[in-house]
């Protein structure tokens, strides 16, 4: 578990972090009691680990996908801790030299996430920037050296934009990426629902009043809101277990239905 004596400044430990409980969820030791405690709430009302292995999965096949199409580039926001299967390591599986910007504002991330990222490459980075700025990050410098908006882009939204609120308004925020790329690029979007468990979702909640960030379940319309702009890949927005499984078990995995996922083309 991450050292107390090691905190990054600014950090409060005994407040719950979503990034820090997701890291927990999928048995990382990057988190502190608070955030144990908090994510062992949440597994008590159901299968948590596997909901977030299902969308770590989701990941993976997505990239690979859009990969496949000739995408060389991407932007990952809202990327949290790292785990298995990051972004840059899928997407150099089809291109060796792919140019991957890491994004979050979480500190312990950025620490961590630049520790993972020391034994690399200049073509992988990661900024530290507010998804709910868009500008902040397509106008960093770090950004525009990296990312050619002339040539098709990946943008990845991996079970983030249920931490921002209808307010901070993540349908415009998702249009103000679009808006900057350019034609034959890709949105990426996983997305937290209760619609198959409403009472549930409202228990998650209560437990996420007390973490750093909101939990926002959204129903599959809302999330189809947000490929406003975009030709979405067969089979749409789906549940993740239904985004073209490439092993029997991803099928299989419970909790299915706790997410809304998709992939969409830029015209």
């Amino acid at each position: 578990m991450t050292n107390p004596s090691r905190v990054p400044v600014g950090i409060n430990p005994s407040v719950p972090n979503a990034a820090r409980m997701y890291d927990y969820y999928l048995g990382g030791k990057d988190n502190f009691a608070a955030d144990r405690e908090a994510a062992e709430k949440i597994m008590a009302l159901g299968p948590s680990r596997d909901i977030c292995l299902a969308n770590r999965r989701f990941l993976g096949r997505a990239v690979r996908h859009i990969a496949g199409l000739g995408i060389d580039q991407f932007i990952d926001l809202g990327t949290g801790l790292p785990n298995q299967n990051n972004v840059h390591e899928v997407a150099r599986t089809v291109h060796p030299d792919a140019h991957v910007l890491y994004v979050d504002y979480d500190p312990v991330v950025i620490v961590h996430g630049r520790a993972l990222l020391a034994g690399t490459d200049a073509n992988i980075t990661m900024l530290g920037a507010d998804v709910r700025k868009p500008g902040s990050i397509l106008d960093a410098p770090e950004t525009k050296r990296l990312i050619d908006f002339t040539r098709p882009v990946g943008v990845v939204f991996l079970g983030v934009l249920h931490c921002l609120t209808d307010r901070e308004d993540p349908w415009d925020v998702v249009a103000t990426f679009r808006e900057r790329l350019a034609p034959g690029s890709a949105l990426i979007v996983s997305h937290l629902t209760d619609d198959a468990h409403p009472e549930v979702g409202e228990a998650a909640r209560k437990v996420y009043d007390d973490v750093d960030a909101p939990l926002i379940h959204r129903g599959r319309e809302q999330v189809a809101r947000m490929f406003d702009g975009f030709d979405l890949v067969e089979p749409g927005v789906t549940h993740v277990a239904d985004w073209r499984p490439e092993e029997a078990w991803e099928k299989e995995l419970a909790g299915s239905e706790w997410w809304y996922v998709g992939v969409g083309l830029k015209p």
